[in-house]
């Protein structure tokens, strides 16, 4: 993967929102504008957090049926994969059951135990549980549902791309997430962004300030989108 962001860059990309870096990335035109974003049936479970930034780590599970007798080292397969990727670390993991989320792979001690290996949160279109202990712990889970057991659940495989509420997702892809959701950022504007956003948030600002002026009026609205053209 391409050199990761320093701890000052992936700092200031904390500050901002997703939706903000989600625009900011759409003026680069290096991907389409319906791409690299979650659709809304993954949620933000600990808004409270604040966004969650970090390079991938990628998993699928199934939770449904008996594991195979090999189960176990597929969960050491997992820590050694996080160990290839830079920190911080998010570990995205597709359920592969249908529907998803009849376990949870996620409570207090995987949390804990991905905590400890520098994981900063998860990423699932599968089932969570254990919240209270593990928003004390801080660390971040989007997922799609929340559920009592973990019923069978295993991992089926390491490493391989996946694919989470319509966002794909590669190991050391960086993505950025917050209480709207989670958007992958390109590894070739990733130090870029500073300025996009800037330039994204200016434009915002003057129609913002003009629909605040007490002079407002529609032809005036009309003539700032039209210059835009």
């Amino acid at each position: 993967m391409p050199q990761p962001l320093g701890p000052d860059a992936l700092a200031k990309l904390r500050t901002y929102t997703t939706p903000t870096l989600s625009n900011a990335i759409e003026t680069f035109n290096v991907r389409p504008k319906n791409a690299g974003f979650t659709t809304g049936r993954v949620r933000c479970l600990f808004p409270d957090l604040g966004p969650m930034v970090g390079y991938a780590v990628t998993a699928t599970c199934r939770a449904g049926t008996a594991p195979p007798p090999d189960a176990t080292a597929r969960r050491a397969a997992l820590w050694r994969a996080i160990e290839t990727v830079p920190a911080p670390r998010v570990v995205v993991i597709q359920d592969l059951d249908d529907p998803p989320g009849i376990g949870a792979f996620w409570g207090e001690v995987q949390s804990t135990i991905h905590h400890a290996l520098g994981c900063v949160g998860t990423v699932t279109n599968g089932g969570v549980r254990d919240l209270d202990e593990v928003r004390a712990l801080g660390f971040h889970f989007f997922a799609g549902s929340v559920v009592v057991s973990r019923a069978y659940v295993h991992l089926v495989g390491v490493g391989d791309p996946v694919e989470v509420d319509g966002l794909p997702v590669r190991p050391g892809d960086l993505l950025h997430a917050d209480q709207h959701g989670v958007v992958s950022i390109p590894h070739e504007i990733a130090g870029r962004l500073d300025d996009a956003v800037e330039r994204v948030n200016r434009s915002e600002q003057e129609i913002l300030a003009y629909c605040r002026r007490p002079d407002f009026t529609r032809e005036g609205l009309e003539a700032i989108y039209l210059k835009r053209r």
